[in-house]
């Protein structure tokens, strides 16, 4: 690998320059051999070291002070945005390396990286042990993991974590776990989800999460598909799916349950003591000699998309793609190493997704921060509990878990008395005219108003406070789309929530918001190092976004001709959204390819845009699908807020308290959702026509207008299966299970001038 320093007249032009790097089939060397390189490595990568040799290293950047001021000053530049027309294919990149070396869909392949020449993309790759090892160099006995038992907080430092994770790799080791071959882990966020997850790792396997409501035939597949050699199951409730497909499991050789004593003992099914002593004791040499034969451009974890459209795609995740994005995310956010001042993070979002791996493990562990973990039933009300006892700096709430707390707080809110609602509505408005015009200005305003700093005293530091957020400076949301309603009734309480994007095969995020550089409903700007293109734009510069960079997956498990589909021959990523950028380079998201509605008279519709807007004018909507591919016009299925079983997560018949007061304001007593799906309730339904009214009034054609809408018996629900566990709809699972509601919709041909569709003149 050769890093070219730049003239500095031509460093904008070189950091534009991506450059990929492939590891020989030799061993990237020992230990030792990595360690040699503190006598050569530089401040800029924050006293880590490479898994290059000394003599290598030297080649590339040298040992003097000035290269390494320069290459200081370069790391500290925020990235330029790419045009949205004009970026092209990296030119680095010659049509000889269009080849399948960049990507590929065997487990035990390697890929090129996607270095750059400068800045964040020129950071020297690194293996998962590698990163882990130097945190645990310099935060060693700051705590890295929190759990609760009973009522006493149990802690690990980052010495204790490590030493955890070699003993459990002994384990997998000693119980057959083979060279690529899965370790499934099935079971709520826990220190022993965590330690599995990096044992798999260091011992030469693939981590493999699997979601907690999959079925036994789903966790079959995921199973079988990676070949797992052993699974983590987290109870007698989890160890059950497996059991029944245990004989369906060739490469199964052990079981472990982390969670319970176990009910019955069988051969090859350990509780987690067991597991652990297994190891204890084994000798360090054999999980070394694996250790120094990982590359960063192997594949180490696999993330199993959800299947929305078929069976899940193991995304195949390489050490570089997870070590790198860690230190890009970790940067770019500035969030503060322990040393300074410890990060605090609450994990309870799946952990089988990336997003919530890539918070809760690998950022915190490059910054040596600490992560506590919630009680199973976070999402059911717990979750609160947690946060104000931990009370979190960084906080990560996919789009449903604001939600509901807007719900709970409204709902609260609606029982004080009359000067209280009367402050806080006026707090609320000062809040919202602040924090907009601080977004306006990035951030910089001359003076803080002085009603503002009175609604902070007397609300906002209350709000967080309640909320758990009184010391979390960084609020964010991913994973699906967000209203405009919820980010602006979080910003009224003076908590920016700021959106992220990306997708499993970038690794998670691919453009984060910042305090300073953030607008409503964007997803943000590029991180450092990577690369946007706008493919095929059309006139308003909406198009299919692709990424570039050193977080793009490797392949799909198994699946040459998945991987094809998703990377071009130029080894761009394409997402499926469509998205454009502003004249501030902030990149917005309009739809999905796949979902994008085109309707019998050949207009391309993009259904999100238009579902938000529902449900922005209809604040009884839960949640809003628009129909009318292939069809004369368009109708949309309606569901109600309601309550939550606690246990289960299943829709229930009884409104939300929020939901019920909405009613009692527009006339109607229902108190169910039963009392008003399928217009049985005609005061609801008028008050719904009415808002759907004002969402066509501002619609951009015709075509684009909601012809027919009806409102369903219960909320889409992951339990129900038409929401995926990241609360992504399902629409083909939709579409299927209303089919007769759908084919209702069209069963005659309704036109705008129909008596009972008429609409308001445009």
């Amino acid at each position: 690998m050769h890093l070219t320093v730049c003239e500095p007249t031509a460093m904008s032009t070189a950091m534009d320059r991506p450059r990929e790097v492939s590891y020989p089939q030799s061993s990237c060397g020992t230990g030792d051999s990595v360690a040699s390189l503190d006598d050569v490595a530089v401040d800029f990568i924050a006293n880590e070291s490479s898994e290059e040799s000394a003599s290598e290293r030297e080649e590339e950047i040298g040992a003097n002070t000035e290269l390494t001021n320069n290459l200081t000053d370069i790391l500290t530049e925020q990235p330029t945005h790419t045009e949205t027309v004009s970026a092209q294919r990296p030119d680095s990149l010659s049509l000889a390396m269009a080849e399948p070396e960049r990507w590929t869909s065997r487990g035990d392949g390697e890929v090129k990286l996607r270095m750059g020449e400068l800045g964040f993309a020129a950071e020297p790759p690194l293996t998962v042990d590698r990163m882990f090892k130097t945190a645990v160099e310099r935060f060693g006995s700051y705590t890295a993991l929190g759990w609760k038992e009973g009522e006493q907080m149990k802690t690990m430092n980052y010495q204790e974590y490590y030493q955890a994770c070699r003993t459990a790799a002994k384990s997998f080791l000693k119980l057959g776990l083979e060279r690529y071959h899965g370790v499934g882990i099935l079971g709520f966020n826990s220190a022993e989800w965590f330690i599995s997850d990096i044992a798999a790792i260091m011992a030469g396997g693939f981590a493999v999460g699997i979601y907690t409501t999959n079925s036994p035939e789903a966790c079959q597949y995921l199973a079988e598909n990676c070949k797992a050699n052993i699974i983590v199951v987290e109870n007698h409730k989890q160890l059950q799916k497996i059991l029944q497909v245990q004989d369906r499991l060739p490469h199964l050789k052990a079981i472990i349950q982390y969670k319970d004593a176990l009910k019955e003992k069988r051969p090859n099914l350990y509780t987690w003591a067991e597991f652990m002593e297994l190891g204890r004791d084994e000798s360090n040499t054999q999980l070394d000699d694996v250790i120094a034969t990982q590359k960063p451009n192997q594949c180490c974890t696999l993330i199993y998309t959800s299947g929305t459209t078929g069976q899940p795609k193991g995304v195949m995740l390489s050490h570089d793609n997870l070590t790198w994005t860690a230190f890009a995310v970790g940067r770019h956010v500035r969030l503060t190493e322990a040393t300074k001042s410890q990060e605090i993070v609450v994990s309870y979002l799946p952990l089988s997704h990336i997003a919530a791996q890539m918070v809760d493990i690998w950022v915190t562990m490059k910054v040596g921060g600490a992560t506590y973990f919630a009680q199973p039933d976070a999402l059911k009300g717990s979750l609160v509990n947690t946060m104000r006892e931990v009370r979190p700096t960084a906080f990560m709430g996919v789009p449903r878990v604001w939600e509901k707390m807007q719900e709970k707080m409204k709902s609260v809110g609606a029982k004080s008395s009359t000067v209280r609602r009367k402050v806080a509505v006026w707090a609320k408005g000062v809040g919202l005219k602040t924090n907009l015009s601080k977004m306006n200005q990035n951030g910089a305003m001359a003076r803080t108003p002085v009603n503002y700093r009175l609604a902070k005293k007397l609300v906002f530091r209350k709000v967080r406070k309640a909320l758990g957020l009184d010391r979390c400076t960084k609020c964010y949301t991913g994973a699906a789309p967000i209203t405009k309603d919820t980010l602006e009734f979080f910003l009224s309480l003076d908590i920016p929530v700021y959106e992220l994007y990306g997708m499993s095969e970038s690794t998670g995020p691919h453009t984060i918001s910042l305090p300073n550089a953030f607008r409503l409903t964007s997803v943000g700007k590029l991180i450092p190092g990577c690369e946007t293109k706008i493919h095929s734009p059309d006139q308003e510069g909406n198009g299919e976004i692709c990424f570039w960079g050193r977080h793009v997956f490797m392949g799909y498990l198994n699946q040459a001709d998945k991987t094809e589909d998703a990377l071009d021959a130029e080894g761009w990523l394409h997402s499926g959204d469509l998205g454009k950028h502003d004249d501030n380079g902030f990149l917005f998201i309009t739809g999905r390819i796949k979902e994008l509605i085109i309707t019998a008279g050949g207009e391309n519709i993009p259904p999100v845009p238009i579902e938000d807007a529902v449900k922005e004018a209809v604040s009884l909507v839960s949640n809003a699908m628009l129909i009318g591919d292939k069809r004369k016009f368009l109708a949309m299925l309606l569901t109600i807020k309601c309550q939550v079983n606690g246990d289960t997560g299943a829709p229930e018949d009884e409104l939300t308290p929020e939901a019920v007061e909405l009613c009692r304001k527009l006339g109607s007593n229902a108190t169910r959702v039963s009392e008003i799906a399928g217009g049985r309730d005609r005061v609801i339904h008028a008050a719904i026509q009415e808002g759907i009214n004002r969402v066509n009034e501002n619609a951009t054609s015709n075509a684009q207008r909601i012809q027919k809408w009806i409102i369903l018996d219960q909320d889409f629900s992951i339990t129900g299966g038409e929401l995926g566990p990241t609360m992504k709809l399902k629409r083909p699972v939709v579409m299927k299970m209303y089919k007769e509601q759908v084919e209702h919709f069209y069963k005659e041909v309704v036109t705008p001038s129909t008596p009972d569709n008429s609409l308001p003149p445009k």
